[in-house]
């Protein structure tokens, strides 16, 4: 990693430059990494120490290997490129036309910049045409589909833009951030292999415009596509890879490049978030909640990210502390997407699902395109037993990315509800296909092949084993590997794993009827192999229950007596009622 000096320096240029060019979103996350870099421990006063509290605390708990801002050894960063800036020969056109994007009137801005040629008015010109041609198409989608409907609605201005960005880049007058630009403007004309290169000529040219890294992370759907990118290795590639580690579920491998990034910008508050998005993925929840818990102290007011840890509280079924959530980011700002989804998970969590199918659709109003709200609002109906409304939340969730498990899953139980097992099946496959290490996924295929349409016994036997080595935190799996064998008369292999099943259960002290049920095939299988004090063990332990089976106990402990002579002397008569 470049000198903690270094990075701060050029974030600062950066943030300049990015806020110039109205790339805002950008310019605020280098601002947030900027103060996340750790400071000084010499130059540490009580103003420039405010992140440091919190940050740290998170960081000494759960960082799995102390980290230093030396870079590893053969890693060695390029020379950060230096872009010219143009002459402001027409600088105040810019300023009135920079003034009218803030306020939204892209056209009057493009306009202003008509005549203009200096490389930061085309920009300015081209993405403010750019912006009114998405701003247009979004109300074209509202006037003819609805909100959450479909619509064939363009942005018009993509034709146009095309042909012109394409001309300065053949005649090498295109700068870094119109390279950004075009490379947008491919990616939602479909051309995606030319969007990736020129957008990795961007991100080369100019490292620090993070919109461009998002949108080429977009474009890297598979390990090779990413592994096949020529880019320079410049200190952001690292969060590049890290971000794009998320996105293709390689989720050990990203909280290792977060936690190597953390040697730097310890106190960065976009790290912490990501790392608890990535252990938030491995079902680490304790971990992730302590770090939502830390991040709101650090930023009281932040709601992006807050909808991971609804996710979390929901789970754990807390419900004061989804309420107390709820009720922050509603005073926060209540027309945020990720506030609504939370709203959202705050009624679920209470049953009252109507109220919980209100908030998200009103989420997807304020963002047609957030995939967890599609994918939580297909649960939502299914709890409500209105299949076809899931069924189509869910294909929208899948039409935004084909590669959420969570919808797929979802396809996969609503048609097992509607008792289509065949359908059910295959997008089963889908889901597993994407997150194989969820026991969850490979659970919900094996009780696929266990329905009386397919029962394919032997195939849902390889899924319940799947589920047994991911990890089956449920503790399903165990049990009905030993219930399926037990049914297809393979007695070792059912007492095989009654007896793991056992011993999970009585490692984890838990108690309830598959205890009892796991003890009585023990106890029958033993005595049938005439292993009487074996037997003799699990009979006891039934005794202890009331019900049919401690009486069936007392019956195979009479018989194995009877049996041998030599059985251990035991009056059963005398247990007690």
């Amino acid at each position: 990693m470049s000198s903690k000096e270094n990075c701060r320096s050029e974030l600062r240029i950066a943030i300049h430059q990015l806020s110039d060019r109205c790339l805002y979103s950008a310019s605020k996350w280098a601002a947030e990494q900027l103060v996340g870099i750790e400071q000084d421990p010499a130059k540490f006063t009580p103003s420039n120490t405010r992140f440091q509290r919190g940050s740290s605390s998170i960081r000494r708990r759960y960082r799995t290997n102390e980290i230093t801002s030396t870079p590893i050894a053969g890693v060695s960063y390029v020379t950060t490129p230096v872009m010219e800036e143009d002459e402001l020969v027409d600088g105040d056109f810019y300023l009135l036309a920079k003034s009218y994007f803030q306020c939204r009137e892209y056209r009057r801005a493009a306009h202003v910049l008509s005549g203009q040629t200096g490389r930061k008015s085309v920009f300015l010109r081209c993405y403010a045409l750019y912006l009114a041609g998405e701003k247009r198409k979004e109300e074209e989608m509202i006037e003819l589909e609805g909100p959450l409907g479909k619509s064939d609605a363009v942005n018009r201005e993509l034709v146009s833009l095309e042909r012109e960005l394409s001309t300065l880049r053949k005649n090498g007058t295109i700068d870094p951030f119109g390279l950004y630009l075009y490379g947008l403007v491919l990616k939602q004309k479909g051309n995606e292999s030319l969007a990736r290169t020129v957008l990795t000529e961007s991100v080369d040219s100019y490292p620090w415009n993070w919109n461009a890294w998002s949108e080429l992370q977009s474009l890297c759907t598979t390990i090779d596509i990413l592994n096949s990118l020529n880019l320079d290795n410049h200190w952001m590639k690292d969060f590049f890879l890290a971000s794009a580690y998320q996105v293709l579920r390689m989720h050990n491998e990203c909280l290792a490049k977060y936690e190597y990034l953390q040697g730097t910008f310890g106190n960065s508050n976009y790290i912490q978030a990501q790392i608890a998005k990535a252990q938030y993925n491995l079902r680490e929840f304790d971990q992730v909640e302590a770090i939502f818990e830390e991040l709101l102290r650090n930023d009281p007011y932040r709601v992006e990210d807050m909808d991971i840890y609804s996710n979390v509280l929901y789970a754990k079924e807390c419900f004061a502390a989804l309420s107390y959530l709820a009720h922050r980011v509603f005073m926060t700002d209540k027309y945020k997407p990720e506030s609504c989804f939370i709203i959202g998970n705050y009624y679920s969590l209470k049953g009252q699902h109507e109220k919980s199918v209100m908030y998200f659709r009103r989420a997807l109003k304020l963002n047609k395109n957030y995939i967890s709200a599609w994918t939580v609002m297909g649960h939502e109906f299914v709890e409500m037993k209105n299949t076809p409304a899931a069924v189509d939340a869910y294909r929208r969730a899948v039409d935004i990315d084909q590669c959420d498990y969570r919808a797929w899953y979802g396809l996969g139980q609503a048609y097992e509800m509607m008792g289509m097992p065949f359908y059910a099946l295959h997008y089963f496959r889908k889901s597993v296909y994407l997150q194989p290490n969820d026991s969850r996924l490979w659970i919900a295929m094996a009780q696929c092949y266990e329905s009386e349409q397919l029962h394919m016994l032997d195939e849902a036997i390889k899924c319940y084993r799947r589920a047994a080595n991911c990890n089956d935190r449920e503790a399903i799996a165990l049990h009905q590997l030993a219930k399926l064998h037990a049914e297809l008369g393979r007695r070792e292999e059912a007492a095989f794993y009654y007896q793991k099943d056992l011993e999970r259960m009585d490692a984890e002290e838990r108690e309830g009827p598959t205890m009892v049920e796991s003890l009585l095939y023990l106890a029958k299988y033993y005595k049938n192999q005439n292993r009487f004090e074996d037997a003799e063990v699990y009979c006891t332990r039934l005794l202890d229950y009331t019900g049919p089976e401690r009486e069936t106990a007392k019956s195979l402990l009479r018989v194995m007596r009877s049996t041998q002579s030599s059985f251990p002397s035991m009056d059963v008569e005398h247990f007690p009622p």
